[in-house]
């Protein structure tokens, strides 16, 4: 792969978003769901803003 290349899942079972982390500042990916010709962004990549949003 090279950079602006785009990945696409098609099943990760158990090992999707609901098991990624923020560990070492890493912002967690975006998501799209692909249905035939359409696809639809379900959550927004994460940004480093996002990620110390809610420190004190």
């Amino acid at each position: 792969m090279e950079p602006g290349e785009y990945l696409a899942v098609f099943s990760a079972g158990a090992y999707g978003f609901t098991m990624s982390s923020q560990y070492n500042a890493r912002p967690r990916a975006a998501e799209v769901i692909v249905d035939g010709d359409r696809a639809s962004l379900v959550r927004q990549r994460e940004t480093y803003a996002d990620l110390i949003a809610l420190e004190i």
